[in-house]
């Protein structure tokens, strides 16, 4: 929920992307080794941010005209970089006219207005990786129940759909005592109780 009360998943969408984002940013800033492991076995704690702030841009760019402005590579500056993504998401979503820009692809439907597709395939993401992020880096990766549960519920429901799409890995095993955070991240290809090995 927000400072109002009001649930994550009913905010509109700056306000969810706000929310979600400043817990991703806090995350980041705890972070004191890039090169650290994390449960996506390929990935170093550098490689979540590089990840979003690469697909992110690609998407748009390929369906829409409005263009983000290119930061540090999360190699060098990981810290940087999703700085300077996300305080242009954050003066998109506070644009007045954000919604005459509009994106089409094949995926995500014609003519739709960014924000809206930023807020259905970018935030949700931006969640999801924070748990990466904390796990990788010893933070507490504690979800908001509510996100976490329509995410659960609804992946679970189009499973047959979205698993093909090889966006996440394959179902994990979870323990007869797993909260649904993490059936959730097991759906998602994660061990839900991953920790780094040791140093």
């Amino acid at each position: 929920m927000n400072a109002t009360g009001t649930p994550l998943t009913q905010l509109p969408p700056a306000e969810k992307y706000r929310a979600i984002a400043s817990g991703f940013t806090a995350t980041v800033d705890g972070v004191t080794d890039w090169d650290a492991p994390t449960p996506v076995a390929e990935w170093r704690a550098r490689d979540v941010v590089g990840h979003l702030v690469t697909w992110l841009p690609a998407m748009i760019h390929g369906g829409s005209t409005f263009r983000f402005e290119e930061g540090p590579s999360a190699e060098q500056d990981p810290v940087g970089a999703w700085t300077h993504l996300d305080n242009q998401l954050h003066a998109l979503f506070a644009d007045p006219a954000a919604d005459r820009h509009l994106h089409s692809n094949p995926h995500t439907g014609s003519d739709r207005p960014l924000p809206g597709v930023i807020d259905e395939f970018f935030t949700g993401d931006v969640f999801f990786h924070t748990w990466d992020l904390a796990r990788s880096s010893g933070q507490d990766d504690r979800l908001d129940p509510g996100m976490v549960h329509d995410a659960y519920v609804g992946m679970s429901a189009a499973e047959e759909y979205l698993r093909p799409t090889g966006q996440f890995g394959q179902q994990q095993p979870v323990p007869a005592d797993a909260t649904e955070q993490e059936k959730l991240f097991a759906f998602l290809g994660r061990d839900p109780r991953w920790t780094p090995p040791p140093a």
